[in-house]
């Protein structure tokens, strides 16, 4: 717990309780129109916002262009959708005119490098939130290349970016397809503002902010935004500023002790080491990534600002988390719950994987290293109401082709974390855990998960559902506190496997991953197993591992290896670890520190499997049965003095043979590629 003082408390305004701008006497759209026809079908002249997506317009609350369309309409405002454009001029961008307001930008549901290149920086052959699949319909840097095409198209007209991309760009980071620390995206896609996390808040006041008149350079006090302003730009006199300094710590260079009072506290802004000191400078990249996250707790975090050459890039304190009732509303609006009927025939596959699923939170207080959804969506746990999630299993069940009675997953970005949350408000405003269940779980964590059993039985009894399936990844160190959930759960909610992610086996990786160690795994897998044998079920628990993680060598990949085989594991897929932007793993890959620490330039030195052949290793001892990785583990392990592994026996990890057809694929010739733009 910090011992720092909690600034006052802020009672942002209810999300619905806004009046409707004029145009909402047009009433609903069917869809929100991607062409003029559409609008002119309507009876609109004009679109306020004009929403630039990288993915197929799907109107449903899991794609996020439905979403903040939707929820813009419910405010009166008439918002059209351009829908992956043609992006190699600004024509396509003007396909439904001037909008009123602003551009709204997002290269989709997902960061759109991560989309369109694997982990070793190869370009996918397909992109599932596209019709059919298809590849190549975005560009490189989505959310840049379309916000500059939008100011191309019609100069003056304010550009908002938002979503993934550009949550996770916003202040200067390590880029792993250039292998170079880029800038934040702001001054790239020369857009106005940026909204970062679950933007429903600052978008719905901004958007009535500009219809009042208000113009955008001025709106400078929404939280979970980002902009850029002059060097030394200070919303009012009395703000204080603190460095973060070349041994990691903070210096105070106004008023000693500002900070210390809730008041001041809430006028203080941290600087970040500038742009240029991260991009030349490991070390200070580490300590700006540390003091990012250690001010993402919207109860205390304190304003941050980093330098871009003579300008600022100035990041406001984050969004605070909607309520049930708020995250109620927003799941339900009138959305179509399909694909936009322009697509016709077409299969979308994130469409088809999701159609009967439902997200029934938001957020994660996990906090692992790797992931960015704590970056993306807070730490704090944002639930729906049993109703809505229930009237919501009623609408597939009316209104989704193809429902066979089976709703595939009642989750989010974690299945059991529904309702979860600290039992002190007041001490929850002054954390600064970067975790609430590493190294071992809060002891103000409340971890009964009965209302989320409660809400699977009231699921199962919906009529015409069969059967509710949990596909989402499950915290198992947090579902043995409660065997009653996972006895239900495995008696009723499997359908014959289960996905769990315990990442690695070895104590040194585990840490750099804020994971738990094997130990929690093999209780849950101990009470799994008894629940299913008394359910009369044959049922299998799926682990997930990761390879090339910060902090994993070589010796503690073979024992990972050692420990797949001891348990009968062969693994069919396994994933390599993707630096994605703003991670602290990624912090790590780049910097060598560990930033769960505080950083100095004698601080702990984390290695990490950087080069291509060490990657390959690493991948290869997750996957030992594939004979086609065994050249390549025989040499490691005969260079690691494990040549003992190697034999035909029980004991063995790899035979002494290469079966015919299958060879060493990292001896064939690698084919030439275009650099990563």
């Amino acid at each position: 717990m910090s011992a720092f003082a909690v600034e006052p408390k802020f009672t942002p305004k209810p999300l619905f309780s806004y009046k409707k701008f004029w145009a909402h006497r047009f009433g609903v759209a069917p869809f929100l129109p991607m062409s003029r026809a559409e609008m002119e079908t309507l009876g609109w002249d004009s679109c306020d916002v004009i929403l630039i997506t990288g993915d197929a317009y799907i109107d449903h609350p899991s794609f996020g262009m439905a979403l903040v369309g939707r929820l813009l309409e419910s405010q009166g405002f008439r918002v059209g959708i351009i829908s992956q454009p043609a992006w190699r001029s600004a024509a396509d961008f003007q396909r439904l005119g001037k909008p009123n307001l602003y551009f709204g930008v997002t290269s989709g549901n997902m960061d759109s490098m991560v989309n369109r290149y694997t982990s070793e920086r190869k370009i996918r052959s397909d992109d599932a939130y596209t019709p059919n699949g298809d590849p190549d319909r975005r560009p490189d840097r989505a959310a840049t290349v379309y916000a500059q095409r939008a100011k191309e198209a019609y100069p003056g007209v304010p550009v908002v970016l938002g979503s993934i991309e550009a949550s996770l760009r916003r202040i200067a980071h390590y880029d792993y397809w250039s292998d170079k620390v880029r800038r934040s995206i702001l001054p790239d896609a020369k857009a106005d503002l940026l909204i970062y996390g679950n933007a429903e808040r600052a978008l719905v006041e901004l958007t009535h902010r500009l219809a009042k008149g208000e113009k955008i350079q001025n709106i400078r006090d929404l939280r979970g935004t980002a902009f850029m302003v002059n060097r030394g730009w200070r919303p009012e006199a009395e703000w204080r500023e603190i460095q973060v300094t070349e041994d990691g710590g903070q210096r105070i260079e106004e008023v000693n002790g500002a900070s210390r009072h809730p008041t001041q506290r809430a006028k203080t802004v941290i600087r970040l080491p500038a742009y240029e000191a991260v991009r030349d400078d490991p070390v200070r990249y580490a300590q700006a990534s540390r003091a990012l996250h250690l001010e993402s707790n919207p109860g205390n975090a304190r304003t941050l600002v980093q330098a871009h050459g003579e300008r600022d890039v100035w990041l406001n304190p984050p969004p605070v988390p909607l309520t049930t009732a708020e995250m109620d509303g927003v799941f339900g609006l009138p959305y179509a719950r399909a694909p936009h009927p322009a697509y016709g025939d077409a299969k979308i596959p994130a469409w088809e994987m999701i159609r009967f699923s439902i997200n029934i939170m938001r957020g994660c207080f996990g906090g692992c290293t790797f992931c960015s959804i704590t970056e993306h969506e807070g730490r704090i746990i944002q639930s729906r109401s049993e109703a809505s999630i229930l009237k919501e299993i009623e609408d597939i069940r009316d209104k989704t082709p193809g429902f066979t009675g089976i709703i595939s997953d009642l989750g989010g970005p974690t299945a059991n974390m529904y309702r979860l949350a600290c039992k002190e408000p007041e001490v929850e405003a002054l954390c600064r855990r970067l975790s609430c269940i590493y190294p071992d779980i809060c002891l103000r964590l409340d971890t009964n998960h009965a209302p989320l059993t409660k809400l699977y039985r009231k699921a199962r009894a919906v009529p015409g559902v069969k059967k509710v399936l949990i596909g989402s990844g499950l915290r198992y160190d947090l579902a043995v506190r409660d065997p009653e959930y996972v006895r239900e759960l495995v008696t009723h909610h499997v359908g014959g496997y289960l996905k769990i992610a315990p990442e690695h086996t070895e104590a040194g990786p585990l840490a750099k991953m804020m994971k738990p160690g094997m130990e929690r795994y093999e209780r849950f897998k101990r009470l799994f197993e008894q629940c299913s044998r008394a359910a009369g079920k044959e049922q299998y628990l799926i682990p997930y591992f990761i390879a090339a993680h910060p902090g994993a060598s070589d010796v503690d990949m073979l024992n990972l290896a050692l420990w797949l085989k001891a348990n009968n594991f062969r693994l069919d897929q396994v994933q390599t670890f993707l630096p994605t932007p703003m991670a602290l793993a990624t912090t790590m890959w780049h910097s060598r520190k560990n930033p769960l620490k505080r950083v100095g330039r004698d601080s702990e030195t984390v290695e990490t499997a950087r080069a291509g052949r060490q990657r390959k290793l690493h991948k290869a001892f997750l996957r030992y049965h594939d004979p086609n990785n065994w050249p390549l583990l025989r040499e490691a392990l005969k260079q690691m003095g494990r040549a003992d592994l190697i034999g035909n026996g029980k004991k063995h990890l790899i035979p002494n043979f290469q079966p015919a057809g299958f060879r060493d694929q990292a001896s064939k010739p690698k084919p030439r590629r275009s650099p990563v733009r």
